[in-house]
């Protein structure tokens, strides 16, 4: 109860759990009530998004046939097999150190593995010749490795632990015999091919829409008067830090301590969630009141049950722990439309656009103008 309580002071509320990855890597845990990393480009490591891009500009001269190749999917790959490889040094030309190995696929259910697999390359990539693991940021298995490696940075060598040859293979991998990977049923063909899981695929078909959502930039062409106002700017502060309790009707500002989790906004000038809603608001003269929880219920509420495809641009987006009761709202942001919102995701994090589904409990919208 004590943390329920202390989350209406801005945006937070109880830590969520990480998510799994086959090979028992752990990717980007949920911080702060559930809140997701959400699908940023701000959040990859700026050479793995290098080598994404430049994966899906060279997979058409190894799959000629291959349709729909684009950088969210193998960004969706990488997340939950690797989270990206962050944490480890990532040089120029791409080579990830130290190298990134999975558990030892012997079958003792560690990591989720029941079944043997037998050594291929005599510890050439997986640094052991007592049997198979997967290697680098795409967690290949060795054997898988030597049918669809590729050189992607031109030094003659196909390395699973470099990135742009790693994400090339996993582009190679994904499109098959010329799959049309915009069509979803071949999308998940495709994933499913990578990890037989259906827990799998809905959890890279997740950060692959999280990825895609933000990659666009909003449409706002249609958007007009005071609602493009408010949007306008709230987008314009992209890229200033997170601040628990930051944030106020004149900008961002500094925040205090501490969130659940034990994250101090005190040294940093920015905004917290509902920081940025109040900010961008007091812009076409409306006052919100401080947090998540109360600014629900200010304008006109939109009910959860109506899905988000009720939500319009310019409306406040919340997030709850008990979706149904305002009083547990944690999160809010500002929609955008195509299924994308302004948003202070976390601690560690900037103001960024995110995928409306990035946050977990969705709990209605309001409309204030």
């Amino acid at each position: 109860m004590a943390l329920l309580i202390f989350a209406a002071v801005c945006c937070a509320a109880p830590v969520g759990n990480a998510i799994s990855a086959y090979v028992a890597l752990k990717t980007g845990a949920q911080d702060d009530g559930g809140i997701a990393e959400g699908g940023s480009a701000a959040d990859i490591p700026p050479l793995m998004l290098t080598a994404y891009k430049n994966a899906v500009q060279q997979v058409g001269k190894y799959s000629p046939k291959c349709q729909g190749m684009r950088w969210p999917i193998l960004a969706g790959i990488a997340k939950v097999e690797s989270n990206h490889a962050i944490g480890r040094n990532i040089a120029d030309n791409g080579d990830i150190r130290p190298k990134i190995y999975g558990v030892l696929l012997n079958g003792s259910g560690q990591g989720g593995n029941t079944t043997v697999f037998p050594d291929t390359d005599g510890g050439k990539w997986d640094g052991t010749a007592n049997g198979e693991r997967a290697v680098g940021p795409f967690q290949f298995l060795p054997s898988t490795w030597e049918g669809i490696g590729k050189d992607a940075n031109g030094d003659k060598i196909a390395d699973p632990h470099n990135a742009d040859d790693a994400a090339l293979g996993a582009a190679i991998y994904l499109c098959g015999n010329g799959r049309d990977l915009m069509k979803r049923s071949q999308l998940k063909a495709a994933i499913m091919q990578y990890n037989h899981s259906s827990e799998y695929v809905a959890n890279v078909l997740g950060w692959i829409d999280q990825y895609t959502a933000a990659a666009k930039d909003p449409d706002l062409k249609n958007v007009t008067g005071k609602v493009r106002t408010v949007i306008e700017a709230a987008l314009s502060q992209r890229g200033v830090p997170y601040s628990w309790g930051g944030g106020n009707a004149s900008g961002k500002s500094y925040g205090f301590c501490c969130s659940p989790s034990g994250k101090s906004g005190a040294s940093i000038k920015g905004f917290d969630c509902s920081g940025l809603t109040t900010y961008a608001y007091a812009k076409v003269g409306i006052r919100l009141p401080r947090t998540a929880a109360a600014q629900a219920g200010v304008g006109k509420r939109i009910p959860a049950s109506l899905g988000t495809g009720a939500l319009k641009p310019g409306d406040l987006v919340f997030y709850a722990t008990a979706p149904g009761r305002d009083s547990t709202i944690y999160h809010v942001g500002i929609y955008l439309g195509g299924g994308q919102m302004v948003n202070a995701p976390r601690p560690g994090t900037v103001v960024r656009l995110d995928a409306v589904n990035a946050m977990s409990g969705y709990a209605g919208g309001a409309r204030l103008l």
